[in-house]
């Protein structure tokens, strides 16, 4: 119910009230000759004194208006729980976008690739024609190297150069490459049969074994029995 019909309510039970007085004082009079008591009806009060809602046009809401709004400000109601006995799966979480044509690189594996005709240009380094490969875990021993206190000194380096060419024989060796076909310089663990070319350079004293690589015992007790570049000249034996 709004404001003004409320205040035009009360002004009008005001008025009857005051009739019903006036009436009652008139009676009253023409019996006891008592002064007639006048009673003024509110209704200047309602004339004089605006609705509250006059108050400007933004003060002014329907009924209709009230009820869209109180219905807006009601929380939302909450999603049925699920029944019981019921697997909820969550949602998936969002996938990274891809870029087309772009894919992560991953190394190609070796395999083990036959080479034939190997060529030895020092104890640790082979030669297949124009390309060139190394054998994994030694450092090879150049073919000038000289070993040997002065006065007993001798060519250790061909010497261990020769030892590898008459192993090899010019026989096909198996190695473990990324593609047959290589540019310049690869490095490689090769096999002549079961024989790890390596492994038999490192064991017989006539190449060193890298850092860390996993032929450094095998190299150290190469060194402790004098073996290969370690001991003195072999023709003198």
């Amino acid at each position: 119910m709004r404001p003004a019909a409320v205040f035009t309510g009360l002004a009008g039970m005001a008025v009857v009230s005051g009739l019903l007085i006036a009436a009652e004082a008139r009676l009253r009079g023409g019996t006891g000759g008592e002064d007639m008591i006048t009673v003024e009806a509110p209704a200047t009060e309602t004339a004089a004194e605006p609705a509250p809602e006059a108050a400007g046009p933004s003060a002014t809401i329907s009924d209709a208006d009230a009820e869209i709004i109180a219905r807006g400000a009601q929380p939302a109601a909450p999603s049925p729980a699920p029944a019981e006995g019921t697997t909820v799966t969550p949602a998936d979480p969002p996938r990274p976008a891809e870029t087309p044509g772009r894919q992560a690189a991953e190394p190609a594996a070796k395999k083990p690739i036959e080479l034939a005709r190997p060529v030895a240009e020092n104890a640790g380094l082979l030669t297949f024609g124009e390309r060139r490969l190394q054998l994994a875990g030694i450092i090879p021993t150049p073919a000038d190297r000289i070993c040997g206190p002065a006065g007993r000194q001798w060519p250790c380096g061909m010497m261990a150069k020769t030892a590898l060419r008459q192993l090899l024989r010019n026989r096909s060796l198996t190695c473990d490459l990324d593609m047959a076909e290589w540019k310049e310089m690869a490095t490689a663990a090769c096999r002549l049969g079961t024989q790890d070319l390596g492994t038999w350079l490192a064991e017989n004293g006539w190449a060193e074994a890298e850092a860390g690589s996993p032929l450094g015992a095998v190299a150290e007790k190469a060194k402790q029995a004098q073996k290969g570049i370690y001991g003195g000249d072999p023709r003198r034996k």
